[in-house]
């Protein structure tokens, strides 16, 4: 797979875009981790209710716009009318959900995405048959990497779409320990470990069976500055003007 050669490691993931400075999984987010020099943004989708692949974290949009409702009981009409901007600032108001057609338009070639597949409430839907295709029809299959939590979605993908490389995403604790242990093993070209649980041990682990490590989420100088030492591939960060500084001031 030539992908990862086209791409420098470490890599900066702007997490939801540059979402510590503009409203997080928006285009304005997305555009100004381009315009900060990212190499990469990430991005959460799951479906509508009337099957589009949107843009957002969480299950329901009351946190990040000015409606109320569960994202997989809302048509995407209805979405993009909220405004999901000014919760933010008033510099952003009338920003909308995008939907990933929309982001991969705007974006897609000019950047690499993340499409973390965030159907963590709806396991057996539609989202990554509908990912899949939009990544055909953009003919992006270059520009985008799989990130999932759920080790199913990213067999689909590699059923689907095996030439699109795929990261295993892992929390702290007990509950990360075994894909942090034996992930390795696994069909994924990446873990996506949380940020905390990064150690020598692990990144060597991960590196002798050719995989790579992309840490979440990582919004602190010191940590970032550790991580780069130990050698990881990549991090997500807020703040990836903070983490392009101190990437380079290393080396």
């Amino acid at each position: 797979m030539v992908f990862w050669s086209d791409f420098p490691s470490p890599i900066i993931f702007a997490h939801r875009g540059a979402s510590a400075y503009a409203p997080e999984n928006t285009l304005a987010a997305f555009e100004l981790a381009v315009q900060e020099g990212a190499q990469a943004i990430e991005l959460d989708a799951k479906l509508s209710a009337d099957g589009h692949v949107i843009v957002i974290h969480d299950q329901s949009v009351d946190r990040t716009t000015n409606g109320s409702g569960k994202v997989s009981k809302m048509p995407l009409s209805a979405m993009r009318e909220l405004d999901a901007g000014s919760s933010f600032s008033e510099k952003f108001r009338g920003e909308r959900i995008p939907a990933l057609d929309e982001v991969f338009e705007v974006v897609g070639k000019r950047i690499l995405i993340n499409v973390e597949l965030t159907n963590y409430a709806t396991p057996f839907d539609a989202l990554v048959t509908k990912v899949v295709e939009l990544i055909r029809r953009h003919a992006l299959e270059k520009r985008v990497l799989f990130s999932s939590f759920f080790p199913d979605n990213l067999r689909r993908a590699r059923r689907l779409l095996p030439e699109v490389p795929r990261g295993l995403l892992t929390w702290a604790g007990w509950m990360g320990a075994w894909p942090r242990t034996y992930g390795w093993l696994a069909p994924y070209q990446a873990l996506h470990p949380y940020t905390t649980s990064v150690n020598a041990r692990l990144v060597q682990r991960f590196h002798a069976a050719g995989l790579r490590v992309h840490a979440w989420t990582v919004n602190d100088e010191a940590e970032m500055r550790r991580l780069f030492a130990l050698g990881v591939d990549g991090i997500f960060t807020d703040h990836p003007l903070l983490g392009l500084r101190t990437l380079n001031a290393k080396f």
